[in-house]
């Protein structure tokens, strides 16, 4: 009987999920900002990106800055298993993870995406990086997401 309850128990905890506050597996691109993993749609906690339909104003040309935010968070997560924790679940902010790095550090550190100050200053050095280096949307001009 003992071993019995000691299998029951076991099946019952394989049934539950690991972690309630964490979502994983491939996620699907929406924007330079936000995934949609299993379903549940989020956005990534401490950064802004451009809107999909935004352009940015380079050198000599105009380009689509929102779209191509857009295909910088897909090559970052493309066929990785993300990892999601939770920040805020009523606002949808999450901060992921994709093949052991934070997803939303390296938008920002490549230029596609700036850190917001008003979630969190954890990427503000990132950003300088960036803006110095004037890597992707610091190669130019544009507007800042939230205008």
């Amino acid at each position: 009987m003992m071993k019995f309850t000691f299998i029951l128990i076991v099946l019952v905890l394989r049934a539950l999920p690991v972690q309630a506050d964490n979502l994983s597996g491939p996620a699907t691109v929406i924007d330079g900002k936000t995934i949609e993993i299993a379903g549940q749609r989020l956005q990534l906690f401490g950064i802004d990106a451009p809107n999909l339909k935004q352009t940015c104003r380079w050198p000599e040309k105009e380009i689509p800055c929102g779209k191509l935010a857009k295909w910088a968070l897909m090559d970052l997560v493309i066929g990785a298993k993300v990892t999601c924790t939770w920040h805020d679940k009523s606002q949808q902010l999450a901060m992921c993870k994709a093949g052991g790095f934070d997803v939303a550090r390296n938008l920002v550190h490549t230029g596609w995406a700036l850190a917001d100050r008003e979630q969190s200053m954890r990427y503000s050095v990132n950003e300088m990086e960036a803006r110095r280096a004037k890597r992707a949307l610091w190669k130019g001009t544009f507007l800042p997401p939230k205008q």
